[in-house]
């Protein structure tokens, strides 16, 4: 349902039967170059797998619009939601790919603008360095339908003459400490899953409650596949788990089979003894 008049450019998702408080923001991938059709699959996907209605801006795109063009755009979106009555304790920011580099971004932009942090965000095959970084980002185009190269590319056209560093762009080089909880998916096969990794592993050292699952098999935004794909409806339900236990302060949410990191201890937490090793306390922010 496209969005109203008074709305952020977008289209509103709602699941045939809402069983969810939560409210989603969807940030779609694509590079930040286009808006894929598949987009689109994948916001149903979210609402009917959660229950939740979903908000999909759409953002400005590059190369023709660099940054701050996205940041901006979902900076409105947020802003939109928040004054218009959405709770940020049932609130969830969910993006893949680009996607999930803005929400990200944006989790970083909301505490610096002082405004209240979502309950969780959630990042799918996230895009955490515009840089070179990781060996699987050359050396898995032969498994992936994304190509290093482009990555490459989509990094140089997001900067444009904007001015701004990898560093400043780049989640990774972000200060996540006592911000929203985050929750991650990637595939052992995809080109970016050695900077996902870096990123969950400097996100934990960092304090921050975390939970990272990869399904060893899987190429970049399986997530595409819903119900089609075991993978993707483990990872759709995966999701659905991690959205309910947010927003209805029901965790922690146990590491599965998938899960590679966990931190924190309080929204996630690995079983048994393995829980101990995740129960760091939180760093203050400088």
């Amino acid at each position: 349902m496209p969005s109203g008049p008074d709305e952020p450019r977008g289209a509103w998702f709602v699941p045939d039967k809402i069983t969810s408080k939560a409210t989603i923001l969807y940030l779609h991938g694509g590079g930040y170059a286009f808006n894929p059709f598949t987009a689109n699959l994948l916001a149903e996907t979210l609402a009917d797998a959660t229950g939740a209605k979903v908000f999909a801006p759409d953002y400005h795109l590059t190369p023709e619009h660099p940054y701050p063009a996205q940041i901006d755009d979902s900076m409105a979106a947020c802003h939109y939601l928040l004054d218009g009555g959405v709770d940020p304790a049932k609130w969830v920011i969910i993006g893949d790919s680009a996607g999930g580099h803005l929400t990200l971004m944006t989790v970083i932009a909301l505490h610096k603008s002082n405004l209240p942090q979502p309950a969780l965000a959630i990042g799918l095959c996230p895009w955490t360095d515009i840089g070179e970084r990781g060996h699987s980002l050359h050396a898995n185009d032969v498994s992936d339908l994304v190509q290093g190269w482009q990555a490459i590319r989509y990094g140089q056209w997001l900067i444009g003459k904007s001015g701004a560093t990898r560093e400043q762009l780049s989640p990774i080089s972000q200060d996540f400490r006592g911000l929203a909880p985050l929750y991650l998916q990637g595939g052992g096969k995809e080109i970016l899953i050695d900077m996902i990794r870096d990123f969950a592993n400097a996100a934990k050292d960092q304090g921050c409650d975390i939970m990272l699952d990869v399904w060893p098999d899987m190429y970049h935004d399986f997530q595409m596949g819903g119900a089609s794909m075991r993978q993707s409806a483990e990872a759709s339900a995966r999701i659905a788990l991690a959205v309910a236990t947010a927003t209805n302060q029901s965790g922690p949410m146990l590491a599965g089979p998938q899960t590679e990191i966990v931190g924190g201890g309080r929204l996630f937490a690995a079983p048994y003894s393995a829980v101990d090793s995740c129960n760091s306390s939180t760093p203050s922010r400088p």
